[in-house]
């Protein structure tokens, strides 16, 4: 038996985005040709630029198609950087971030001479709003998670955007892992911004909502002011250069279409079952502790420290019983490394080496949930016996 429980990862496609993906690779044409099989390419492209904008709360000229979330963080962090007006440069970047912004943000400070203004998270990793809007003043950009994909809470996006645009600085915001699990609203979130303050972009990625793998968008306002990562043709408002994907975005627009019109009813079915899945760990694994946010949480997602036992193992050992899980921790050159985002809640390398993120999606059933119960405390048992996770306690006490 297999039983997936890491759809934050990655999801199943969705028969309606195979459906589309084989469908527009029938029509032959570049959609930027002026040629009859240019133009059907052309029509296929902008309809489905148009149903996803109509998802995400936007315009479809603002939406930029590319090869996924990582892409498209970089288009904005980095466009806006270079596109900033006089001498600022700081970027305002709270704790516990995806790679696909820290990287950024350090890339940034190291090869374009960037300050970095930390925001520290809550016990519950939370973004305050009070404090990330006194981080901002005369900061060159700003940037956060809609939702964290790690310990799932979700933060207060319109309060952040606000806070952003009375500082007079753009922000950008990651939706990578709020698409299709939470409302997700840019023109609602932008509120009053001005043409180049505020919200004026977001990330988005197709997998993660049952689309294709190598796709994503980046919204970016059609007021802002970002610099192209890529030249060469001067498509999406020369904001992407290159013959575009259009299978790839008719599959994505399939799949955030059908994902949105399931949202509601399916976050309640998944809320179930994540409740379900911590009371039977609490039950099981008495000295289990969730992490992140208890309620503001994303409906999927349950975070949870195993204290005294190292999550690759226990990783491991569920998975040699069929259990697909995760760490939650970043993994470079093959070594696991402690999850930033457990440390940025305030806990001790030990604990951020000691948990496991399970995120259920919508193939999630009762009796996967079940199945891992039944398996879980003595994976729990054997983890500890062979050993608790090395690291040095931190300053901070968890």
């Amino acid at each position: 038996m297999r039983v997936y429980l890491d759809h934050a990862a990655t999801t199943p496609l969705r028969p309606e985005a195979r459906d589309a993906w084989l469908a527009a690779h029938e029509v032959l044409g570049n959609p930027s040709s002026i040629h009859g099989a240019g133009q059907q390419a052309r029509r296929l492209l902008e309809d489905a630029r148009e149903s996803l904008a109509a998802v995400l709360g936007c315009q479809p000229i603002e939406v930029v198609f590319t090869s996924g979330g990582t892409e498209a963080a970089n288009l904005a962090l980095k466009g806006l950087w270079w596109s900033r007006a006089g001498g600022e440069d700081a970027v305002v970047l709270p704790d516990g971030e995806h790679h696909a912004t820290l990287d950024v943000v350090q890339w940034l400070a190291s090869a374009e001479g960037a300050t970095v203004r930390p925001v520290a998270l809550d016990e519950g990793g939370r973004i305050v709003p009070e404090v990330f809007a006194a981080a901002l003043p005369g900061a060159a950009l700003a940037t956060a998670l809609v939702a964290n994909n790690e310990v799932g809470t979700i933060q207060d996006a319109a309060g952040l955007a606000s806070a952003a645009a009375a500082a007079g600085v753009p922000l950008h915001l990651d939706a990578v892992s709020a698409l299709g699990q939470i409302p997700v609203d840019f023109a609602a979130w932008r509120g009053a911004g001005s043409a180049a303050s505020g919200l004026v972009t977001m990330s988005v990625s197709a997998h993660k909502v049952g689309g294709p793998v190598g796709v994503g968008a980046a919204v970016v306002s059609r007021h802002a002011r970002v610099t192209p990562l890529v030249h060469g043709g001067g498509q999406q408002r020369s904001l992407r250069a290159g013959t575009q994907d259009v299978a790839g975005a008719a599959a994505f627009a399939a799949a955030a279409t059908v994902a949105e019109i399931e949202r509601e009813a399916e976050s309640e079915r998944l809320r179930g079952l994540r409740d379900r899945l911590i009371a039977g760990i609490r039950a099981g694994v008495p000295a289990a502790r969730l992490l992140g946010d208890p309620t503001d949480r994303l409906p999927g997602n349950a975070h949870v420290l195993f204290p005294d036992a190292a999550g690759e193992t226990l990783l491991f050992l569920l998975d040699m019983h069929g259990f697909a899980v995760s760490t939650g921790s970043a993994c470079q050159a093959g070594v696991a490394e402690p999850s930033h985002v457990v440390l940025a809640l305030g806990l001790d390398e030990r604990a951020a080496r000691s948990v496991l993120r399970f995120t259920l999606g919508r193939t999630s059933t009762a009796e996967d949930v079940d199945a891992l119960l039944a398996r879980l405390p003595e994976a729990y048992a054997r983890a500890v016996a062979s050993g608790a996770p090395s690291g040095a306690r931190s300053d901070r006490a968890s």
